[in-house]
């Protein structure tokens, strides 16, 4: 059975890779295959819908059981070459009548509940996003319309893995218990979209936000994370992980109102930030031995000292070489006072921006002026 998105691609490093449809597709076609049998009687083989994006599907369906009350479908979830923990799993739509003539939408077992506010979902409500929700009530609609239903229905969406699956995904984080989110703003998936990592890290920053936060705090990733257990007075949980993204959670900040944002970050990525790269992504700019070596000259470092600089192949090695020669801390100051320029020139200044840089192997190297400061005020907010 052809889906639709059989000659779909997107073309990324010189690889075709598979577009696949959202959870929100699987929950919209789950229901519509659901309604018709409530309805009918008919159990169909597919469920047609037109997703956001543009892109008419036909998803193949399954018949999952049926009472006197109630019918229930599944679509199994196919991300394409997305990596996505959601990948394979089945989602559920239950449906039944209701007297009231309007389509009501929950979640069941496996689909997790809001607890935090600054979610797409306010706490309490099933983690069914607004864009599903619309595509679910479409389809649902559009069976009653379609076979003159002036009842009402009800829609329970469940994922039998859920639960399980939720713990690998950003969820515990964002405070939705209990279960994955149904998700999808377009109703398709594109493999690994930049666009989709910065969706995630604004919902997280959104989250703290809306708890009240005024300053936030920001990692690359993990080596950032482990590093901050160095900080008792700080809260690890609050630490959102912005990956190669600077600029675009600069940004971010500015727009959602954060009065300052520190970032914890590994000299590997940070010296890019030192020249003004904003997305530090080796595909984007790999010039770190390059940057490395302008600050150390700046910092007073001799010309062998930089000609060994340029040479190195992490900037692990560089950091030694450095230590060695008696300027690490003259060549971080430079690094320090540059990487805090192009963070307030990215943001023309509405925001406070702080970064603290460390070494595995010799621990912290720089932090800005404010940075101290900053740490503090995590603490009282917590």
């Amino acid at each position: 059975m052809k889906t639709g998105l059989e000659d779909a691609y997107l073309v990324k490093g010189g690889k075709k890779l598979r577009l696949g449809y959202t959870t929100g597709s699987c929950a919209a076609a789950a229901a519509q295959a659901a309604a018709v049998c409530l309805l009918t009687g008919r159990r169909p083989e597919c469920a047609e819908l037109m997703t956001p994006k543009g892109i008419r599907l036909c998803l193949p369906v399954r018949f999952f059981g049926q009472t006197q009350e109630e019918v229930t479908f599944g679509v199994q979830k196919d991300g394409g070459d997305d990596p996505d923990a959601t990948n394979g799993l089945w989602i559920l739509a239950t449906v039944s009548r209701i007297p009231e003539p309007e389509v009501v939408i929950d979640g069941g077992a496996g689909v997790g509940r809001v607890t935090k506010p600054g979610l797409d979902q306010p706490p309490g409500a099933a983690a069914i996003n607004r864009v599903p929700r619309a595509m679910i009530r479409e389809q649902a609609e559009s069976v009653m319309r379609r076979e003159g239903y002036s009842g009402g229905i009800r829609v329970v969406i469940s994922v039998p893995e859920g639960e399980e699956t939720a713990k690998h995904t950003f969820n515990p984080r964002l405070g939705i218990v209990g279960g994955i989110s149904i998700l999808g703003t377009s109703g398709i998936v594109m493999p690994m979209s930049e666009e989709a990592l910065i969706a995630t890290i604004r919902v997280e920053m959104e989250v703290r936000r809306a708890s009240g936060k005024r300053f936030l705090l920001m990692v690359p990733g993990n080596y950032g994370e482990d590093f901050l257990a160095r900080y008792p007075q700080v809260d690890t949980e609050q630490a959102v992980k912005c990956s190669n993204y600077v600029g675009a959670v600069l940004e971010m900040a500015v727009e959602m109102g954060f009065e300052g944002i520190l970032f914890v970050a590994h000299i590997g990525k940070f010296i890019k930030v030192s020249g003004g790269i904003m997305n530090t992504h080796s595909h984007q700019a790999d010039c770190r031995a390059e940057l490395l070596a302008a600050q150390a000259m700046r910092g007073g470092a001799d010309p062998g000292t930089v000609r060994r600089i340029l040479e190195t192949e992490t900037t692990e090695e560089a950091v030694e070489i450095l230590k060695e020669d008696g300027c690490l801390d003259d060549t971080m100051r430079e690094v320090m006072k540059r990487i805090v320029f192009y963070m307030q020139h990215h943001t023309e200044g509405k925001i406070r921006t702080e970064a603290v840089i460390f070494s595995s192997r010799y621990g912290v190297l720089g932090e800005s002026e404010g940075a101290g400061e900053m740490i503090e005020k995590f603490r009282r907010e917590e």
